[in-house]
């Protein structure tokens, strides 16, 4: 436990960045694996939902939840299998 008043407010900071950072995280996860199921199915909502997922990438980038290049690397990743079964 923490001794001092500013370390209790640090730990309760620490505790809510911490929750925001896992959801944000999560949602991309989550976004990114729908899109490549659908990418897979060769989906009409493909597009829709690679766009969605790039955008909620770039969010958490632009917030500092992703780091640059992770958030670049992800998308790359997204648009190459796209273009890949585009060109299949």
């Amino acid at each position: 436990m923490p001794h001092t008043h500013s370390a209790a407010k640090r730990l309760r900071q620490t505790k809510k960045r911490t929750a925001r950072n896992r959801r944000w995280k999560a949602q991309v996860k989550e976004l990114v694996k729908k899109s490549r199921k659908l990418i897979a199915a060769k989906d009409p909502a493909t597009l829709e939902a690679v766009r969605i997922a790039i955008s909620t990438i770039d969010r958490a980038v632009s917030k500092g939840i992703l780091h640059r290049n992770t958030g670049a690397r992800k998308k790359a990743r997204l648009m190459r299998l796209l273009h890949s079964i585009k060109a299949a």
